[in-house]
């Protein structure tokens, strides 16, 4: 069970993210769906958005205690207090073990529980500085999307709690059940991207040079791809394309790359029995011991680990 955990003037986008991820059912990608979502609140009764309409349908805080996951949107206002109900739930919560997520503000709310202490978290970028001087026992990470801390995970602002959920979504059910194109957003984005970029990518005319070059390099992951093959594909020169690309997708080539192929890796993994060494040369990596290289650094576990993990747990 996955728990929306709200109080009056939420904000109704983040608030979607999570039901839009975690509540609507996609049988062509897992039938019986795997989640279940609730909206909670404090009182456990209809709850005002901050956008003038109210949200039905909500329930009492004793839903939480036996939620897998709780996540709370965008809090009201950082310097709001939660209720103390509400902070207990959560403590209560995170002491039996549920997994605990804040989307934008949100971040607030589990700082005040003290869930955040000694932890790395984020928040949205406007927030990153009050959150800091506010909790001054968090270490605040200002240029991520979003935080995985384990059982506790802290997203920035709108549209990264998509790639936050979607992040989740993944461990749980694997890269094939995470794929973004049901919700229409472009390619999962890593965690590591810088929450502010200068201009947004156009994915969807294919009119943008760097948006169809990108789609033609997950094309050819297995090619040996460098920035001068992407900028020339793009008609610009090297330097021009590593900035622009920087500007665009918060990341640097190279850096978009290594994760691409690792998704594809993963995906690989998953679904097929291809050897290491197969699977390396189709991702691009070249040889098994640089898959497995990489494979341990970003995401702290081998290969042939992560495979018979992803099948114990979709068995």
């Amino acid at each position: 069970m996955v728990a929306a955990l709200i109080t009056h003037g939420v904000a109704p986008f983040e608030l979607a993210v999570v039901c839009e991820v975690f509540g609507f059912a996609r049988p062509e990608i897992m039938d019986p769906w795997p989640y279940e979502v609730v909206v909670a609140s404090p009182d456990g009764t209809k709850v005002r958005t901050n956008q003038c309409f109210a949200l039905d349908g909500v329930r009492s805080l004793a839903v939480l205690d036996r939620a897998d996951t709780i996540i709370v949107p965008a809090w009201t206002g950082p310097t709001h207090r939660p209720p103390d109900a509400m902070i207990a739930a959560l403590q209560r919560a995170h002491r039996r073990g549920a997994r605990l997520m804040s989307v934008c503000s949100g971040a607030f709310a589990l700082a005040h529980a003290g869930l955040l202490d000694g932890r790395r978290a984020t928040t949205h970028w406007m927030h990153t500085q009050e959150l800091a001087s506010a909790f001054p026992q968090i270490d605040v990470d200002p240029d991520v999307l979003y935080v995985d801390e384990g059982q506790i995970l802290t997203s920035a602002g709108t549209a990264a709690g998509i790639d936050l959920c979607l992040h989740v979504a993944r461990l749980d059910h694997g890269v094939e059940f995470a794929n973004a194109r049901r919700m229409v957003v472009p390619p999962h984005r890593d965690g590591g991207q810088a929450q502010f970029v200068v201009t947004p990518i156009e994915v969807d005319d294919g009119a943008d040079p760097l948006a169809a070059t990108l789609d033609w390099a997950l094309e050819h992951l297995n090619e040996p791809l460098t920035v001068e093959t992407m900028s020339r594909r793009a008609m610009m020169s090297p330097r021009t394309f590593a900035r622009r690309f920087r500007a665009v997708t918060g990341t640097t080539p190279l850096q978009w790359l290594l994760r691409q192929r690792i998704l594809q890796a993963q995906r690989l993994l998953e679904t097929s029995d291809l050897p290491v060494e197969v699977i390396a040369q189709r991702c691009g990596f070249g040889s098994a011991s640089v898959l497995r290289t990489h494979f341990k650094r970003l995401l702290d576990t081998a290969p042939l680990v992560y495979r018979r993990t992803f099948r114990e747990v979709a068995s």
